[in-house]
């Protein structure tokens, strides 16, 4: 079945400074401390923590990038729904985040959290959850 209502254009964020920190090899935490409104860096930090078993620390770092992404992409016009894709690197960061704060409130037991992000991040953009489950 087609759907035939008229879908929102693409969110797509502008470059993000920390991303480009961190590929340059700026360590993540030198990388957020430097640029805090940056989904990239606390998206690495997340990472980290989850690697090393820190979940309570994964789930702040992730909650934190994950705020400060929604607040970029309501800057870039996102009304709260539509698509955030996976192929626009800068929108990698917000929804790597959302990725973490899935895997880490699953990892604390908020199981409701959990399945409420996955969704949003299948619902972002399919490709994003494939590419990093």
């Amino acid at each position: 079945m087609r759907d035939l209502m008229p879908q929102p254009d693409p969110t797509l964020l502008p470059t993000d400074p920390g991303a480009t920190a961190l590929a340059a090899g700026e360590e993540p935490v030198k990388a957020a401390a430097a640029y805090p409104t940056s989904s990239a860096a606390w998206a690495a930090l997340a990472q980290q923590a989850l690697t090393d078993g820190q979940l309570v620390t994964a789930y702040a770092y992730a909650r934190t990038g994950y705020h400060r992404g929604l607040d970029q992409l309501r800057r870039n016009g996102w009304k709260g729904h539509g698509p955030i894709p996976w192929s626009h690197e800068p929108n990698r960061g917000f929804l790597s985040c959302l990725d973490a704060l899935a895997k880490a409130a699953a990892g604390i037991g908020e199981e409701d959290e959990a399945a409420r992000c996955a969704q949003f991040l299948r619902d972002s953009d399919p490709a994003a959850a494939d590419a990093l489950s």
